[in-house]
């Protein structure tokens, strides 16, 4: 085919897992196949190692309480929290929106009800909710280091899971929906130990609550979470030193 004719052109092709290199060999590619891991295990340590705090108001929002953050959420994921948002108001809340568009941060405005809006927030106004809605980019992959527990949009719809690596990183539990199956990190994570796939509110809420009263519990995710993470970088080291050798 094409394809694998494209293929054949290549000095050398890297690929994530044995099952990808198992694919290739079944249309007799298997010279120059070489499994080096996922580089973007690389990209979210070094961002976790070389970390930029975010301005001093979200220290602030945070506290001395728990926190639990959810990134990259679609209205299903937002609905699927909401009831234990409403219920927990001892609880600091940062939700991260996956779309920042004016006309759905104001849904999710109206959601959640007396939320915070990132973009407005004062030190006079930054103690008086406990959710912190984030209507701008490119602070998610750092917001997660404020977290003792993390929340990975996309599982609950039909757009895919969202990055669970940036949040697995710095060492929480992270749980996300049912809908994971395209993503092996997400499978590799939850029998690691360091995630919860979950299937509706309920199940939501009660692995939220575990993990919020048992400290032991959720230390436990969150060691094995970051071990995770460390235990299978060194895929970009392994492609520069062929490139370069």
């Amino acid at each position: 085919s094409l394809w694998r004719n494209m293929l054949l052109c290549f000095k050398a092709i890297f690929v994530q897992n044995q099952q990808s290199a198992e694919l290739l060999k079944i249309i007799g590619i298997e010279k120059n196949v070489t499994v080096s891991g996922d580089t973007r295990f690389d990209s979210v340590i070094n961002t976790a190692e070389n970390f930029e705090a975010l301005p001093g108001l979200i220290k602030l929002f945070c506290g001395s309480q728990k926190v639990v953050v959810a990134g990259s959420t679609w209205a299903e994921d937002e609905e699927e929290l909401l009831h234990f948002v409403k219920n927990n108001k001892a609880i600091k809340f940062i939700i991260a929106p996956h779309e920042t568009a004016k006309s759905n941060i104001e849904e999710v405005q109206t959601r959640f009800t007396g939320c915070l809006l990132y973009s407005q927030l004062t030190e006079s106004n930054v103690q008086t909710g406990n959710v912190l809605v984030i209507d701008n980019i490119g602070m998610l992959s750092r917001l997660y280091k404020y977290a003792h527990i993390t929340y990975v949009g996309g599982g609950f719809g039909d757009d895919g899971l969202h990055n669970i690596l940036e949040a697995a990183v710095y060492g929480m539990p992270v749980i996300f929906g049912p809908n994971y199956e395209k993503f092996p990190e997400a499978t590799d994570l939850i029998a690691y130990g360091g995630a919860i796939s979950v299937e509706n509110t309920l199940e939501l809420e009660k692995v939220l609550n575990n993990l919020i009263t048992s400290d032991e519990l959720r230390e436990g995710y969150a060691a094995k979470a970051k071990l995770f993470i460390y235990n299978n970088k060194g895929a970009t080291e392994k492609i520069i030193s062929f490139i370069t050798r």
